[in-house]
């Protein structure tokens, strides 16, 4: 079974990159993407992940106030 990883930070170009290194691992899938902290949240009720890697900078709620 995969480890599911969220992806969550402000900057396109950086979750992009991270989906492009973790893209050929074997046994993990991204299942998403937020560029916030609140669709964060949202997000991972929604898709229950293994794993959130999550910026602690970002707009309108910030990673350690998700966390």
């Amino acid at each position: 079974m995969a480890i599911k990883i969220l992806i969550a930070d402000d900057h396109g170009l950086i979750r992009a990159g991270l989906r492009a290194l973790l893209q050929d691992v074997p046994d993990l899938t991204v299942v998403g993407e937020a560029a916030d902290g609140i669709t964060l949240l949202k997000m991972a009720a929604e898709l229950k992940p293994d794993i959130v890697l999550m910026d602690i900078s970002m707009p309108g709620l910030s990673g350690i106030e998700a966390t």
